[in-house]
Parts: C-alpha cells; sequence; structure tokens
C-alpha cells in the first residue's frame, strides 16, 4: 500500500509492506532445504535420519507453545496432556486397522476436537491460574488413560502394527515427521499473516482493550489452543512411531515436555516465527552433546538460558532480526519511506 505526502515542492512515498531484506530471497531458500530434506533417507546414514526426526517433533512442539504463549499470551505448562493424548490415540487408529502414518493425521483432528471442549474449563483461569490449570489437567489426562488395560495401564505398551523393513519404517517415520513440522510452521505463518493473527497480538499486548475494539477474543484463543494442541498431538504421534511405542506414560505425559518449549521458545525468541526454530536447533545440538554428562548437561541448560535472557532478552534470532532487519517468515508490516534524491 503506497501514499504519497506533500510537503513544499518535495514529495516522500511511504510503503506499508511486510518483510524486511530479502525476504522472499529467504523464504525460498527455506523451501529449496525442505525439499532437499526429504531426500536424506537416500542420501544420509539411516542413524542421521533418526536424529532428525527429534529435531522435527522439537520444532513442532516449540513452535505450537509459541503461538499459544508468544502470540496470544497464554502461558501453558500443561502441552504434555496433547503429546500424551497423541501417542495414545495412536494405539486407538492402529488397533482399529489404520496405518501409523495416516493415523498421525487422524490422532491430529481427534485431539484437537479433544482440546475444543477442554478450552471451556481453560479459559475461565487467566494467568498463572491458566498456566497451573494447564499442567492440573495433563495430569488428569495421565491418569485417565492409565486406567486403560488396553492402553497397557500403567505399563506402556508397544504398537502392534508397524511396517516391517526397518529401512522403510526409519524413512516413513522420517518423512511423516518432517511432514509435522513443515504442516506446524506453515500453520503459524498462515495465522498470522491472517486477521487472526492480528487479533492475537492485540489479546496478548492487552486483551480488555482488544475486546473494547471489537475483537472477538475468545474465538481467537479458542482456534489456537485447539492448533496448539492438535500439532503437540500429532508430534506425540510421531515420538510414539519413533519409539516403537511408549515405554512409560510418566514419561510421554512428563511435565520435560513444556520446560523443552519454553527453554526453545526463550532461547530462540518468542514472538517471532523463526525463534523456535533457531531454539530447537539449539537444544537439539546440547543434546546431542551434553546429554549423557549427567547433571552438568541440566547446568549448561540453565546458564543458556539466563546468559540469553540477561544479554539477549528478545532470543538470539529476536536479537539478529533487530539489528538487522533480516525476516524469513515475515508477518509484521513495516513502514518504507522512500525520499527523493536532492
Amino acid at each position: 500500500m503506497k501514499e504519497l505526502i506533500t510537503s513544499g515542492e518535495s514529495q516522500t512515498s511511504t510503503d506499508v509492506r511486510r518483510g524486511g531484506k530479502g525476504s522472499r530471497v529467504l523464504l525460498l531458500a527455506v523451501v529449496a532445504l525442505g525439499v532437499v530434506l526429504a531426500t536424506f533417507p537416500y542420501v544420509v546414514q539411516p542413524s542421521l535420519s533418526s536424529e532428525l526426526v527429534k529435531l522435527f517433533y522439537l520444532v513442532t512442539i516449540a513452535s505450537m507453545w509459541n503461538l499459544l504463549a508468544g502470540y496470544a499470551g497464554m502461558i501453558s505448562i500443561g502441552q504434555q496432556a496433547y503429546i500424551g493424548l497423541g501417542a495414545y490415540a495412536l494405539f486407538v487408529v492402529n488397533d482399529m486397522g489404520m496405518d501409523v502414518w495416516s493415523g498421525t493425521v487422524v490422532v491430529a483432528v481427534l485431539v484437537g476436537l479433544v482440546a475444543w471442549p477442554v478450552s471451556y474449563l481453560s479459559f475461565r483461569l487467566r494467568g498463572g491460574y491458566f498456566a497451573v490449570g494447564t499442567w492440573v489437567l495433563a495430569e488428569v489426562a495421565r491418569l485417565t488413560i492409565v486406567r486403560f488395560d488396553d492402553l497397557g495401564a500403567g505399563q506402556g505398551r508397544a504398537l502392534e502394527s508397524v511396517t516391517a523393513d526397518p529401512l522403510a519404517r526409519r524413512a516413513y517415520t522420517y518423512w511423516i515427521a518432517l511432514a509435522v513440522m513443515v504442516g506446524a510452521v506453515i500453520a503459524v505463518y498462515t495465522i498470522l499473516r491472517g486477521r487472526t493473527g492480528l487479533d492475537m497480538q492485540a489479546i496478548r499486548d492487552e486483551e480488555v482493550a482488544a475486546r473494547s475494539l471489537g475483537v472477538d477474543a475468545t474465538r481467537a484463543k479458542r482456534l489456537v489452543f485447539v492448533l496448539a494442541a492438535a500439532g503437540c498431538g500429532a508430534a506425540g504421534a510421531v515420538i510414539c512411531i519413533s519409539s516403537l511405542g511408549v515405554s512409560d506414560p510418566d514419561s510421554i505425559f512428563g511435565v520435560q515436555y513444556s520446560a523443552f518449549m519454553i527453554f526453545m521458545v526463550v532461547i530462540g525468541g518468542i514472538g517471532t516465527v523463526e525463534g523456535p526454530i533457531i531454539g530447537a536447533g539449539v537444544y537439539f545440538m546440547l543434546d546431542q552433546y551434553l546429554s549423557q554428562s549427567g547433571v552438568w548437561y541440566l547446568v549448561v541448560l540453565g546458564v543458556a538460558a539466563i546468559v540469553v535472557a540477561l544479554y539477549f532478552p528478545r532470543g538470539l534470532w529476536g536479537t539478529f532480526a533487530q539489528k538487522t532487519g533480516i525476516e524469513i517468515f515475515a508477518v509484521r508490516h513495516r513502514v518504507a519511506i522512500d525520499r527523493p534524491a536532492r
């Protein structure tokens, strides 16, 4: 959208646009990277593709938490509820004869449907009460699941029907994890570029003022809540497939997943599409090299979080974008002023 501003004998042209320096080129580069990643099962060692599955679901859950907290202002420490429900829902659809790959899509829908009525209860809470309430709901979900003997009760359970060929299984698991990650990022990007994205940011900044301006805050928050649950449910299904089951309900419903989400988003940059991706990459590398270091692993994670919070309060990507003006997933409007040469 362009507008001419006349002052005396000079004219100044203002242009409101999305994106910064080279956004389109960078976005095309990311698309090309996605295509290259899709070929990895054919060109890299199976061990590497198996490790990348973890990176993909980490990006997914970090993006979902960032959508909730970074854009809608809903701080949740109970997203592990939907990760666990996604894993166990995969058992159900697999037992009904559906393969685990297409079952992942069905699981995402089912978990989203579960989150819809849960939102009516959760939205009665605000601030810290909402955060603690989501954690309580996660525990309720875990305690409910372990009551079912068909789901392994409290002992965990293995998937009954998965592709017998280990090479094909690794490839299919890799592709479904990649597809879930790409779908999550695209969904976040699409929402943020629309009217709902503007509504969410207004709600995050000041919900009462947003409502007074006609924003349907409840509708926007419920949409985000359901989408974040569905994304975490799909990630839970991916975790279940990569592990060939659930070894322990306490693990898949563990609050450590919410801790990982918060860490990744804070490190990468809350309120940006790219931040959770960068944060997931940082956490993935630390986990690869330090996970066997015992307590020092947690010490390094804590120190990293403190350093970023003190010196890079916008996160790594947020600080980089602020200083350079570079964005890959451009969702903010910018005002560019073109002044005539004198």
